[in-house]
This record gives C-alpha cells, sequence and structure tokens, in this order.
C-alpha cells in the first residue's frame, strides 16, 4: 500500500529482531529489510558491494549486517563497507509508523548506481592487458 511517497511493506513484527526479511522490486533490485535487536529499520540493497553476497542471509549485529560469503561486514545505516574493505551498496530510506514498515518509493523503484569494482579485480584487469 502506498501513502503519498512511502509504499507501505507490512506490520514491523513481521522481521524478527536481528534478522532480515527480503522485497523482490519488479525491474529493479531485491531490497533487504533489517531489523536490529534494538528495534531499528534499515534497508539495503540485498547484494554486497563485494561478490554480491545474499546481504539477507547475513549476521546482523548491532547496526552492522556480515555477509555470508566472505565476512565483509556493512553499515546498515550508510551502506559502506567497514574496516579494511571498500564498497557501498545503496540504503533506502525508511520509517516505522504505528508499527507498520514504510519504505521511500523513489529509492525502491530508482535505477541503481553501478557498484565499482574492488581492486583486486582492476589488477587482475590491468595485469591481462
Amino acid at each position: 500500500m502506498m501513502i503519498g511517497k512511502w509504499l507501505d511493506i507490512g506490520p514491523v513484527e513481521q522481521i524478527e529482531p536481528g534478522t532480515a526479511r527480503t522485497l523482490p522490486v519488479r525491474g529493479g533490485e531485491e531490497i533487504a529489510v533489517f531489523r536490529t535487536m534494538n528495534g531499528e529499520v534499515h534497508a539495503l540493497v540485498n547484494k554486497c558491494p563485494h561478490k554480491q553476497g545474499p546481504l539477507s542471509q547475513g549476521i546482523v549485529h548491532g547496526t552492522v549486517v556480515t555477509c555470508p560469503l566472505h565476512n565483509w561486514n556493512i553499515s546498515l545505516r550508510t551502506g559502506k563497507a567497514l574496516g579494511d574493505d571498500v564498497g557501498c551498496v545503496p540504503t533506502i530510506p525508511t520509517k516505522v509508523d504505528a508499527g507498520r514498515i514504510f519504505l521511500l518509493r523513489e529509492a525502491v523503484l530508482a535505477p541503481q548506481v553501478p557498484e565499482e569494482p574492488d581492486s583486486a579485480d582492476v589488477v587482475r584487469q590491468e595485469k591481462a592487458a
């Protein structure tokens, strides 16, 4: 259901604290919606910037999710890789109102910015040339 520019995706209780659910987007990227143990709700494109691992299947700790493929830590607030890793996944603005989760419609349906290749891929491409 849409209310103005916000897309109502359902009750906050549908996501257990410390877990995520996915939202398929026709013609767009699948969205991972996370609920932290503190009750915060965050949404990211469901692809790790490293090897496109499904972030929704990762472990949530604080406001960070660890990718299940290669253990990259991604900030749920900014989408940025943490530590020595470099990369970023698009975030989707969220709000909770009357116990329901809302995502900013234009961010869900917007074309996603292509991710930057990681430095190892650039080195491999340069060596191949």
